[in-house]
């Protein structure tokens, strides 16, 4: 379903920064109408919908997953709620746009992916990332042989965030972590050019209480044999930066979770930047995937399909059990719905 004009009408599950930065990139997009909104009170529900002028502000999660007038939803709560407020609109017959990561580990995407295939709608994590103007460039040049055959990736994301146990990065109830909030990208990166990853190892320096990590550092193989060595921090402030390094040449992003930069480094001729801006602020471009796949009757993206989602998480799985960090069930025992 879509309004009288072709937009896909759109709810917001959760009204934290996240969700703010993604109605940003919303209003940019031709194909969306945002329509409703839910929060766990009807107070902070009604002061979101007055920021962004939503019709209609629901006070539960279960009543906007009802809502007829919304046909996909954004699920922006904390991650270990992900999975099931996934389910809940799902299960209601709503095409689904979860942020990432998809869910706490593989076992939970799979249900996920399960019940988006038994309703018959649309799923996909929100890898925003992949579908930035600079990063098909990047692609585009790689595939068409600009750096000859790649060989080595790596990839850093760190913050300096001041320390806090009750903030979402180090709250380990609130999925915390340097590896599930800001790991995962660089993780995504390496899989999205080196295919089916292997985990060669990982190194882990964990927070004050020793609940979550804090700096993890990846090592990890791709299919053909190229390697990759990934970095993310949550109290130390890394460069940021992706270099992609083949036989011939090389290609580097600065800040390349939101890269709209790019340098082309070939042998034997001066490096080339090339300049790819955001018409919003990034997050338009996976709004319009979402409204392009539903149009096209598809279930999944195949820029971010399914198995793709299972795969990262089944390498956090895989990372965090070499460190001994386990994301225990009563994590979500209190799911608001």
């Amino acid at each position: 379903m879509t309004d009288d004009n072709g937009a896909l009408r759109w709810g917001v599950l959760g009204t934290g920064g996240i969700a703010h930065s993604f109605m940003e990139g919303l209003r940019a997009t031709p194909t969306a109408r945002v329509t409703a909104v839910g929060s766990r009170t009807r107070e902070r529900s009604q002061e979101f919908a007055t920021a962004w002028g939503i019709p209609r502000a629901h006070g539960s999660y279960t009543d906007l997953a009802a809502d007829p007038e919304v046909d996909v939803v954004y699920v922006a709560s904390p991650h270990p709620w992900h999975h099931p407020h996934a389910l809940l609109c799902l299960n209601a017959g709503k095409h689904v746009l979860v942020e990432k990561p998809m869910a706490m580990n593989a076992f939970q995407v799979s249900e996920m992916t399960a019940a988006a295939d038994d309703n018959g709608v649309f799923l996909m994590e929100a890898m925003w990332t992949r579908f930035l103007p600079a990063h098909r460039l990047a692609r585009e040049l790689i595939a068409d042989g600009a750096i000859g055959e790649l060989r080595q990736i790596s990839a850093e994301f760190g913050v300096n965030a001041p320390y806090d146990p009750d903030h979402r990065l180090f709250n380990a109830d609130l999925g915390g972590g340097a590896l599930l909030d800001l790991g995962v990208y660089p993780l995504m990166l390496a899989s999205w050019y080196l295919g089916e990853l292997t985990l060669v190892g990982a190194t882990r320096r964990l927070s004050p209480d020793h609940m979550v990590d804090t700096h993890t550092t990846m090592l990890v193989r791709g299919e053909q044999g190229a390697t990759a060595t990934l970095s993310c921090a949550s109290l130390t402030a890394l460069p940021d930066r992706a270099v992609l390094a083949g036989t011939e040449g090389r290609v580097e992003l600065p800040l390349f979770w939101a890269a709209t930069d790019l340098v082309l480094h070939r042998e034997g001729r001066e490096p080339e930047t090339f300049h790819r801006p955001f018409r919003a602020n990034g997050y338009e471009y996976e709004a319009e995937e979402v409204a392009r796949c539903v149009a096209a009757g598809l279930s999944q993206s195949p820029d971010m399909p399914w198995d793709e989602s299972l795969r990262l998480a089944a390498l956090t799985d895989r990372v965090r059990d070499m460190g001994g960090l386990v994301y225990s069930a009563p994590t979500v025992k209190a799911v608001p719905l």
